[in-house]
């Protein structure tokens, strides 16, 4: 007695049990979105997110400028500061994000905020550059002390505490 059954196949196509709250279209669990006021499609979604980017093409120009000098500028007094870059470097970026959104005339985009922070770290190569060069050089001439590693230190750490900080000012975003 062979009783073998076929084992039963299973629709391919998921059961739909949701739709969206803004179009009504149904959807399946794996393409729902879940927002603050209930699940949405994914076309909805990315609608609503376009809503929010308001940038001009010359706004990336601008903005890629402003944000080179104003670093490079923050970085040149954080070289002569030392120690108070620690008390600078946010404030430098709030400065940078500020002078970004007067340019912009605040509108925003993803890409533009991320522009900014790109801008800021090339603004602060060179005298990171500079900085490693002259450390380079005092170790080839045996020279070396941790004295003379603290200017290439403290333009790192302006950079690493001023970028982040105008990134979330532009953003409008908040760390937890």
């Amino acid at each position: 007695m062979d009783n073998q059954t076929e084992p039963q196949t299973l629709s391919e196509e998921p059961e739909i049990t949701l739709r969206c709250n803004k179009c009504n279209r149904p959807i399946t669990p794996a393409e729902a979105v879940l927002t603050p006021t209930g699940y949405r499609c994914k076309d909805c979604v990315r609608n609503q997110q376009k809503v929010f980017d308001t940038s001009r093409t010359l706004d990336y120009v601008w903005a890629f400028l402003a944000a080179v000098i104003v670093s490079f500028l923050g970085s040149l007094v954080g070289s002569y500061l030392g120690f108070y870059t620690f008390l600078l470097a946010p404030a430098a970026g709030v400065a940078v994000a500020e002078v970004v959104r007067f340019i912009t005339k605040k509108r925003r985009s993803l890409k533009l905020f991320r522009l900014v922070a790109l801008a800021m770290i090339l603004g602060g190569l060179p005298l990171i550059a500079i900085n490693l060069l002259n450390f380079l050089m005092s170790l080839s001439a045996g020279a070396f002390s941790f004295y003379s590693l603290l200017p290439l230190g403290y333009q790192v750490l302006y950079l690493a505490l001023a970028v982040p900080s105008a990134y979330y000012r532009l953003s409008g975003r908040r760390r937890l």
